[in-house]
This record gives structure tokens, C-alpha cells and sequence, in this order.
């Protein structure tokens, strides 16, 4: 069998890595073909060399990308390198971003020796593909590739990612605007350090920029632009605990048990999650709700003094948003997705938080005066070399503008578009209503943000291992007549 993974990312790592170590040794023999034009293989779009300040903004066990094994990540960093870059706050390892990068490159590495041991040649190929077509449900597929060559797989996964940030005020061009601001070491390069910076966007990609920044030296005031101001929420510290009630098994059980899943079913697990410790579901409820009105840096001083806090509420809804959530938001009634659509800024920014050092910047800033934040955002032009902001507060100037907005889930990398329209018309795939692309070809399988229907959460690396590992067993399949795997 001749597998075709296209994109070199941290989604073709994880499917590289389950091809690898997968227990029935899947369909040994053939080829493994991974094709990405980036210099940056396996490393994707964040986690190429930069600011050691920049870090990653999840624990270990939400950084593994072998499904099912927690400790992979922990293992690869050892006692050493953890111990390194402990962050006093949380208790546990961050490292910078370049670092996981290392982490991800070893593990490709490893998972290419381990498949050439099993009888399987594995290629890397630097071209983008453009065109795929089919020979039937039994025959072949054909990729063309942007540098004019032919290739022929048996399966095929894409592995694209979400590509660049949108330009949502058309700003591209001017002066002034980084457009794209990983990797921050050169994004940031020709923003002056004594600059009026307005950041667009008030997320974790935000949180990056403003602390990379900050320990540049940067002396300048800096502004965090968003329509609705918020801020990602905290991270607390682990405290070990695993959910009982609130788990992608007792979800699939509940699915099986009376032929569907509903919003009401989810919260029910938590609130006996929450029950076992004496802890109040209404009163966890009201606070997450109030994350879209409440003042953020009441929120953040609040929070950043609360990562001790024994209370599991919260730490069981972020477990729970990477780890049941892709299964049962394809699991839920369309009406309980609009439901949580309507509260989709806040759920962002719980199942997102920040790390604990990152949030002791903000505060740090904030406090001092040099950040601000500034909801309610409706528009940003270019006006004799430097750029003037509409709020909702009146208007604001900057000499530079970084653009720190992250593509909408589901969104269709623009270097990928030609390829999902070939797919589209020879009828391997179909774009999804909501975004993203539904293999509706057993041959073809998509892992990673481009997930068709998924949820609006971007793809988190626990979800992407889930995906990957579903993909690795149909890719098993001798038949080749599996059903198409995108969950």
C-alpha cells in the first residue's frame, strides 16, 4: 500500500507516528510519501526558531502526539530540559516554541526509521500538490504536483493545517503592518522599540506578541485591539486528575445507549463530575458566562491569583473541550451546536488559556499603563505613514500594526484551495457547509484543522492524535473499503 500525506505538520507527525506504532503493524510493505513545499518540515507555521520568551501555552500531556500516551512529550523532554523551563507559576515544563519544534522533528524522524524497518520506503517530497484524481472506488490515485510531476498513492490524508492569518481591515502592504508575526523574532524586527503597537486580536497568538515584546525591551505603548475584548482565561495548575464522568468513552457509551448525544447529556457528566468533589455547577456556569461582560483585567488579576485554586471545575471543562469535544460535537443535534456557537468567543478563551508566566506579563503591562485593551474594534486604516482605530471609544493612533488574527476554524488554506477544488470534482472529498472538507472516498482521510464540520475550537494537538490514530487503523484496512475517517 502507498500512502500519500499531504503537509509536513504536527498533524503528519501524529499520522506519521500512528502509522509507526500501530499494533496490528497496519499494511506493511509500500511507500509513505509526505509532500511540503515549507523549509519549515514538521515544524508547521508556529514552532520554527524564535524568541526563547515565546513558549508553548499547553502542558506536556495536552503536547503528546502519540494518541493515548500522555508521557510521550514529558519522556522526550526528561528530567533535564523540563527541569529547565519549569514555569514557577504552573508547576509545569513550557518551553519555547522552537524547542517543541525539536520535539516534533525527532518524533518524525523516529516514526520514518520505525516505518522503513517495517519494509516501507518513506519520502519527503518539497512540492505542493494541486491536483488529485481517482480511478474508480478500487483503482489508484494520481497527484500532480506544482512542479509539473506524477505521483500514485493507494491512500491519501491531508494534513494541511490552517494556513496564514486573514487581513480582516485590508491592510496588506502598508507600511508599519507585520501581516504575519511568526516567527516573532523577524515579525517583530521592524516594529521601533519606543512604537505606539496596536495588536490585532486579543488571543493566544496576542498574548505571544505582546511577551515577545516585552522581552525585547520594548518601551513603547501597546494596544490589544478585538471587538470584544476578551482575554484568554489562565491556565491553573494540574493537579493529576483525570475526569471519570466527563470522557470521550462514557460520551460514545451514552451515543450507543439512546441512539443520540445532547447538550443536556454533557452537562450532566460534568455536573457529576463536579458532585463528587462538593462543587456547584451553577456557580462554575455563572462564571464562565460572565467572561463576555466582565472587565478582562479584573478577570486576569483574578484568575492569575487563582492557578492554585483546588476548585476542579474549570480544569475539568479545558481537559474536556480537547478531549471529548471533537468527538461530541459531531455527536450533538444541530440546534445544541448553535447554542454553543453563541457562546463560542468564551469557549475559546477557556478551552485556550494562557500559561501563568505569560499572564503575569499582561498583568505586569496592564498595571503599568504601557498595554491597554481595547474592545470594540470597527475599523483600522494607513493615514500618512501610520494607522488610525475606530472603537467604540472614540479613535486611537499606532506607527505599527501586528496582525495576531488566527484563520476561522474550518478554513481552507488559500496554497491548498486548488487541491481541495480537484478533490471536490473528482468526488474524493466535499467541502463542508460550515467549512473544512468530509473525505467521501474511504481512499482519502483529513486530519487537523481542515477537518470538515468540526468544532470551533482550532484543532488541538489531543483532537489532531485522536484523528490521526483513526486514520493510521482505516489506512490498516486491507479492504480499502473503511468508512472514511474525519473524527
Amino acid at each position: 500500500m502507498d500512502i500519500a500525506i499531504i503537509g509536513g505538520g504536527a498533524a503528519a507527525v501524529a499520522l506519521l507516528d500512528a502509522l509507526a506504532t500501530a499494533r496490528d503493524g497496519g499494511a506493511a510493505g509500500g511507500t509513505v510519501t509526505v509532500f511540503e513545499p515549507s523549509p519549515r518540515l514538521w515544524r508547521g507555521r508556529p514552532y520554527g526558531p524564535d524568541l526563547d520568551a515565546v513558549r508553548v501555552n499547553a502542558p506536556p500531556a495536552l503536547m503528546s502526539v502519540r494518541h493515548g500516551d500522555f508521557g510521550h512529550y514529558a519522556d522526550w523532554l526528561g528530567d533535564g530540559l523540563a527541569a529547565r523551563h519549569v514555569d514557577p507559576l504552573f508547576g509545569q515544563p513550557l518551553v519555547p516554541r522552537a524547542l517543541y519544534g525539536t520535539y516534533l522533528e525527532h518524533t518524525a524522524e523516529k516514526a520514518m526509521a520505525a516505518l522503513a524497518e517495517q519494509g516501507r520506503t518513506v519520502h519527503v517530497v518539497p512540492e505542493r500538490v494541486t491536483g488529485v484524481a481517482g480511478a474508480g472506488p478500487r483503482g489508484r490515485l494520481t497527484l500532480h504536483t506544482g512542479g509539473g510531476r506524477e505521483f500514485e498513492a493507494d491512500r491519501l490524508a491531508l494534513c494541511v493545517g490552517g494556513g496564514t492569518p486573514p487581513d480582516p481591515y485590508g491592510l496588506a502592504g502598508a507600511p508599519g503592518f507585520v501581516a504575519d508575526p511568526y516567527p516573532l523574532a523577524r515579525g517583530l524586527r521592524e516594529v521601533p522599540y519606543g512604537d505606539e503597537v496596536a495588536v490585532i486580536g486579543s488571543g493566544l497568538t496576542a498574548v505571544d506578541v505582546v511577551v515577545a515584546l516585552a522581552a525585547r525591551g520594548h518601551t513603547g505603548p501597546v494596544a490589544l485591539l478585538s471587538r470584544s475584548g476578551v482575554l484568554p482565561h489562565v491556565w491553573q495548575r494540574p493537579d493529576g486528575r483525570r475526569p471519570r464522568h466527563l470522557t470521550p468513552e462514557r460520551v460514545a457509551e451514552l451515543h450507543a445507549a439512546r441512539g443520540g448525544l445532547a447538550l443536556d447529556d454533557l452537562v450532566g457528566l460534568l455536573r457529576a463530575e463536579l458532585a463528587e468533589e462538593g462543587e456547584d455547577f451553577d456557580a462554575l456556569a455563572a462564571g464562565l458566562l460572565a467572561t463576555g461582560h466582565e472587565d478582562p483585567v479584573r478577570r486576569l488579576r483574578a484568575q492569575l491569583a487563582a492557578v492554585d485554586d483546588p476548585r476542579i471545575g474549570r480544569r475539568v471543562v479545558q481537559a474536556a473541550a480537547h478531549t471529548v469535544g471533537p468527538v461530541a460535537w459531531r455527536l450533538l443535534p444541530g440546534a445544541d451546536r448553535a447554542r454553543l456557537r453563541r457562546h463560542a468567543r468564551t469557549a475559546v478563551s477557556v478551552a485556550s488559556p494562557m500559561v501563568p508566566g505569560n499572564a503575569a506579563v499582561l498583568l505586569r503591562l496592564l498595571d503599568s499603563g504601557q498595554l491597554t485593551v481595547v474592545p470594540g474594534v470597527r475599523g483600522i486604516e494607513p493615514v500618512s505613514g501610520r494607522f488610525r482605530i475606530r472603537h467604540g471609544g472614540g479613535t486611537r493612533a499606532a506607527g505599527s500594526v501586528v496582525n495576531a488574527v488566527n484563520p476561522p476554524p474550518q478554513t481552507v488554506p488559500a496554497a491548498a484551495r486548488e487541491l481541495v477544488r480537484a478533490l471536490a470534482v473528482a468526488g474524493l472529498a466535499t467541502v463542508h457547509p460550515s467549512g473544512g472538507l468530509l473525505p467521501a472516498d474511504p481512499r482519502v482521510q483529513v486530519v487537523g484543522d481542515l477537518t470538515g464540520g468540526g468544532p470551533f475550537l482550532t484543532a488541538s494537538v489531543p483532537g489532531v492524535t485522536v484523528q490521526a490514530a483513526a486514520a493510521a487503523r482505516a489506512f490498516g484496512d486491507p479492504r480499502g473499503d473503511g468508512a472514511p475517517v474525519s473524527a
